[in-house]
């Protein structure tokens, strides 16, 4: 009996163990983070991004796929790109050795106040001034509310001089960034400080014209921009900083005269339009809508109600309830309602690539900003070859371009990455140009760099494009093609000057951006 009784007893100690050591495997796994197309043993999850070893082994995400489609609401939520989650960052990563000469970022605006209000509802009840005591809130927004205030030692180009350099009204007004949008470049900044602080790109010291900022005249991408600075550079020297304004929000400077580019988009706007109406779910969703707040349909449609929700959401607020008046049922607006309305801008998103006409916008577009890409990137690379900057003061190795998702989202499409994400409040885009060391390969007779498969010249010139921390490289037009797992592990530099220069007009049957832009579309 005695024995029976210990046996009895060693089983349960010994289950009561079992199951303890399998609860508490489920919670570490729950726990630890995933990126997807990684795998788990070329990263170590640590604050700030991964750690990866001296040989930086090359790692591809996996892009979304709209053949999964998405549910609509999980990437609303991915939309509002929330400052309170864990963020990979594969910046600064590359094979050993290799040197970074130079990098450049697209940046959008962070959460901002909508822009649209929905009629005959309460406007959300944000606060648009700052505070480190309210959500969100980040280490460095003292010292950023602070170093602002020293602003007045920069130079501004004069359309920037009288736009506010912080959010500023307890009751956000229409666009105006919010702290959450703060945050988010206070957090993306710091991202890429860590990314490059071993890499030595800009030295303590660094000269005026080796950082270039400009932005748009509109407060909230000043503002991200600004934040995104401090975030990489904490109290940066503002005496050396010129802050300069771009007047089109496609940053194309004085290109951006091109008749078949408005041509395009129209077309484009015209095909959005015949899918909207044709989507029978939608217009009942938009009707039922409207009865609840007394409207008629098209007043409400041209409201873009969905501008408004999508704050109510990225801030934990109800959506907008109205008591029953003036025709209207009253009620709610409902969850339901929300994620018709957001299915179909991702069906859009389906459509548009499917169509083309977006894309041959974008690439006109977008040209002009490209090509002073290419030649910033251009001008580094003889520079570091000659060890002379073909400018006083130096070249450009740092510059920050603040703009928005009509900005973001035709640059991905010109590069070929139409099937990333609609660009998301504070996603970043970044061009990172990078030289292979002197001993990286032997010299070969005859031998010639930027083909698939051939061996790295000494001090040959690469370029990485990488889309919120993902390298996104070999997913471009101009580098689909290139031999990733050959000799060659980063896309030599030529094939983006040659797809910028010539091979990215071919998608609208020419040769040049003066070609295409003043012949009629076909």
């Amino acid at each position: 009996m005695m024995q029976a009784r210990n046996r009895f007893l060693l089983l349960v100690v010994g289950g009561a163990a079992a199951l303890a050591i399998l609860s508490l495997s489920i919670q570490f796994f729950n726990l630890m983070p995933s990126v997807p197309g990684l795998d788990d043993r070329q990263y170590q999850p640590v604050e700030g991004g991964p750690v990866m070893g001296k040989s930086r082994k090359r790692v591809f995400p996996v892009l979304r796929s709209h053949t999964e489609e998405p549910e609509p609401v999980s990437e609303a939520y991915g939309y509002c790109n929330m400052p309170n989650r864990s963020e990979q960052a594969w910046e600064g990563h590359s094979p050993a050795d290799y040197r970074l000469l130079s990098v450049q970022v697209m940046i959008r605006h962070g959460d901002r106040y909508p822009l649209y209000s929905i009629p005959k509802t309460k406007r959300p009840n944000i606060d648009c001034t700052l505070s480190v005591n309210r959500q969100h809130s980040h280490p460095l927004l003292t010292g950023f509310i602070s170093h602002m205030g020293r602003g007045g030692r920069g130079h501004w180009d004069s359309p920037l001089s009288s736009v506010p350099r912080l959010p500023n009204h307890s009751s956000c007004e229409i666009g105006e960034l919010t702290q959450t949008g703060v945050v988010q470049h206070l957090r993306n900044g710091q991202l890429l400080r860590e990314a490059y602080r071993h890499h030595n790109l800009l030295p303590p010291d660094w000269a005026p014209r080796q950082v270039w900022i400009e932005t748009t005249g509109k407060s909230r991408t000043l503002q991200s921009g600004l934040a995104f600075l401090y975030g990489l550079l904490p109290d940066f020297d503002w005496t050396k900083l010129t802050v300069r304004h771009q007047w089109s929000t496609l940053f194309c400077s004085g290109a951006c005269d091109c008749p078949a580019r408005n041509k395009y988009l129209d077309e484009e706007q015209r095909r959005q339009y015949r899918l909207r109406v044709a989507n029978n779910e939608l217009e009942r969703t938009y009707a039922e809508m409207a009865r609840t707040l007394g409207l008629p349909t098209r007043q409400l449609r041209a409201a873009n109600p969905i501008d408004s929700l999508l704050c109510h959401l990225c801030h934990g607020i109800p959506f907008p309830c109205v008591p029953p008046s003036d025709g209207g049922t009253g009620g709610c607006l409902t969850m339901t309602q929300f994620a018709v309305i957001r299915k179909q801008q991702l069906d859009d998103e389906v459509d548009r690539r499917r169509v083309g006409l977006y894309r041959k916008y974008a690439v006109l577009a977008m040209y002009p900003y490209l090509n002073r890409t290419a030649s910033k990137m251009e001008r580094v690379a003889r520079a570091s070859e000659t060890g002379r900057p073909a400018r006083p003061g130096g070249e450009e190795v740092f510059s920050l371009s603040s703009a928005h998702d009509v900005t973001v989202a035709p640059l991905l499409s010109a590069l070929g990455l139409e099937r990333l994400s609609f660009p998301r409040f504070a996603a970043r885009v970044v061009f990172e140009l990078w030289k292979s060391p002197p001993s990286a390969q032997p010299k070969r007779k005859g031998s010639k760099g930027g083909k698939g498969g051939e061996k790295a010249r000494d001090g040959e010139v690469f370029i990485r494009v990488l889309y919120n921390g993902e390298d996104v490289t070999f997913h471009t037009t101009f580098c689909r093609s290139h031999n990733r797992h050959g000799s060659q592990p980063l896309c030599p530099l030529g094939n983006f000057l040659s797809y910028v220069r010539r091979d990215m007009f071919s998608v609208v049957d020419a040769t040049s951006y003066q070609e295409a832009c003043y012949r009629r579309p076909g």
